[in-house]
């Protein structure tokens, strides 16, 4: 077996490492994104209403003291 052979072999191996990985990663943020999602909602939606509600919060501890 040459170099050259021995230097394709390691390139092949390390692509084919890499695509696996990269599949893997991909994987594991959908499951992500899926888990912290509600059903019917979307994350932007979430977080709005959470900002909306913190706003009022404070607003209305502004006022109540």
């Amino acid at each position: 077996m040459g170099m050259k052979d021995q230097f394709n072999d390691k390139a092949q191996e390390l692509k084919e490492k890499a695509q696996k990985a990269a599949g893997s990663a991909k994987d594991e943020s959908s499951e992500r994104a899926s888990e912290a999602r509600k059903p019917g909602q979307e994350p932007h939606e979430k977080t709005t209403e959470e900002a909306m509600q913190e706003a009022q919060d404070r607003f209305d501890q502004d006022y109540d003291a």
